[in-house]
């Protein structure tokens, strides 16, 4: 086991993954300059600088993957995404199923995304549910080093592209991190704390949010289920139900904005296949429908916090009421 940042723990399944398979390449915005160490283990033709072309950038991506490589592409901030969407989107989305299974898109698109470094809202905006909203795509998101290592490396294997999003404030976060080949398979939520009275369902660094909560509760006499979903899609919905069946209560919280966000989807399900075991109503905590602050006092405000997660949980644990259950045809 090794202590290491996220951005160490990104850099390590990439450089891991480039030994391990000569098809794997990176090329994007700085990479080349951000990543000196793979420039020198792997040489200009698989490490590469580019110019600001996003759209450029992600049709050559695609391109690559559908002869064979494995390219893993950087377009920094993920409102940069919207140059891309074509590529990324109508291409390598929808042409492996087009093609009648002809055509393999195995790419990765990394971007960061989320508060806490006050770039504003040019550099900064949610756009994870845009992509779990196209067919052909995996979304991954995680919280920790040891996930990040081993989501990318398994984003890198899969024969899909992944859209890999770094939420900025985890960067520099240390964790500890699995020694030797740690692959974390796509679609497997993690529940990284338990408890019977309510889950609290999130991803990236609201899942520290949730956590902090979950302590606080505690000491309320209040226990929580914490659960990081870690890919967005495909999502892991079996993890879920069955903490919603234990707990009859949910809490999601997420940055991104409320409206057709991840935390919609989430409740859609709980409400379509975990209604007979909800003791109370689902609660989303979400970022508000406004372009985010570059201020980090507002980036704050912005952001869900964990005292408003406690209030939440707080909320529907004291819920008195019966369980909700359909009412019967005809009554």
């Amino acid at each position: 086991m090794q202590t290491i940042t996220v951005e160490a723990a990104v850099g390590q399944a990439l450089a891991e993954e480039m030994h391990r398979d000569p098809s794997v390449l990176i090329f994007g915005e700085g990479v080349a300059t951000k990543r000196k160490d793979l420039l020198e283990s792997f040489g200009a033709s698989r490490v590469r600088n580019t110019p600001l072309a996003e759209g450029i950038i992600a049709g050559t991506a695609a391109g690559a993957a559908a002869t064979g490589l494995r390219p893993v592409v950087d377009l920094l901030f993920a409102p940069f995404l919207c140059f891309a969407m074509d590529e990324i989107v109508n291409s390598a989305g929808k042409l492996r199923y087009m093609s009648g299974g002809q055509f393999k898109f195995p790419m990765v698109v990394m971007a960061l995304t989320g508060g806490g470094w006050t770039v504003g809202a040019h550099h900064n905006h949610n756009l994870e549910s845009w992509f779990v909203h196209a067919p052909g795509l995996k979304v991954v998101m995680p919280s920790n080093a040891a996930d990040f290592k081993g989501l990318l490396k398994a984003a890198i294997r899969d024969e899909n592209p992944v859209l890999f999003f770094t939420d900025m404030a985890l960067s520099f976060k240390p964790g500890e991190v699995p020694d030797g080949d740690h692959v974390v398979p796509l679609g497997v939520a993690s529940v990284v704390r338990h408890g019977a009275d309510v889950t609290l369902i999130s991803y990236a660094k609201t899942v520290d949010t949730c956590l902090e909560a979950a302590r606080t509760l505690s000491s309320q006499g209040v226990e929580a289920d914490v659960i990081d979903l870690r890919t967005l899609k495909p999502l892991d919905e079996a993890t879920l139900l069955a903490s919603v069946a234990r707990t009859g209560r949910a809490v999601i919280v997420h940055e991104a904005g409320r409206l057709c966000g991840v935390g919609a989807e989430v409740a859609a399900l709980l409400s379509e296949k975990a209604f007979a075991d909800l003791k109370a109503p689902i609660v989303r905590l979400t970022g508000p429908d406004v372009p985010p602050p570059s201020s980090y006092v507002l980036e704050q405000a912005y952001i869900p916090q964990a005292a408003a997660v406690v209030e939440a949980a707080l909320r529907l644990t004291s819920h008195a009421g019966p369980r909700l259950v359909p009412t019967p045809a005809g009554a």
